[in-house]
């Protein structure tokens, strides 16, 4: 490790020791940040997995009613049928921190008896599959907005996570080595200055008793 470029002298001792003080307290509140952004991701990973396998599912049944639907049914009919959607969804988001990351707060304002609602179309050129199918991609519409929601948070707490593990790799084995090389060139520097002054006060004496 290479030391720092300073003058070997008490006051730059002092100062040096501040700055290593300093980083050490920094790298430990590093230290403990990255840990606990960490403990946070990994669960939030966990439930984006068991979401995403929810949401997966019921959109794979859906995609398959709807598939046998679409090849039952005439193309015309199911197009001006989905063309003027039952329910509008807004979105309000806001951010929140959480271990100094910005994460988005997805506000969903929708119909939470949609799902339950009776179908607004007419039944006569319909069939059972389409209506599985509109219900299902309904009943899942809230926990997709959820997982987009958290698996964003996950993206942005990944960054922060990789951004922190940074600054700690560069105390823990730059700034703090350098520091600690630093001061101990400029400790043994002052002592061998102190070896020499002693001894010279020593020779002056033994000359002025000759």
């Amino acid at each position: 490790m290479v030391k720092l470029n300073v003058n070997p002298t008490r006051m730059e001792l002092t100062r040096l020791k501040k700055q290593l003080t300093t980083a050490s307290r920094g790298h430990k509140l590093l230290k403990d940040k990255q840990d606990e952004l960490m403990r946070r991701f990994i669960l939030l990973v966990r439930k984006t997995n068991e979401m995403r396998g929810e949401v997966e599912e019921e959109l794979q049944q859906a995609m398959k009613n709807f598939s046998v639907a679409d090849a039952l049914l005439n193309d015309k009919y199911i197009e001006e049928l989905l063309a003027v959607p039952k329910e509008r969804v807004t979105l309000d988001v806001i951010e929140k921190d959480v271990m100094s990351v910005k994460v988005p707060v997805m506000n969903f304002q929708h119909d939470s008896d949609l799902a339950d609602g009776p179908l607004e179309y007419g039944f006569l050129n319909s069939n059972d599959e389409l209506d599985q199918s509109i219900k299902r991609f309904t009943k899942v519409l809230p926990k997709l907005l959820e997982l987009t929601e958290i698996e964003k948070t996950c993206q942005l707490m990944a960054k922060e996570i990789e951004k922190t593990r940074r600054r700690v790799n560069a105390l823990e084995y730059m700034t703090i080595p350098q520091l600690e090389e630093t001061i101990y060139f400029i400790q043994m520097k002052l002592e061998e200055n102190e070896r020499a002054e002693v001894t010279r006060m020593i020779k002056v004496k033994n000359m002025g008793t000759t």
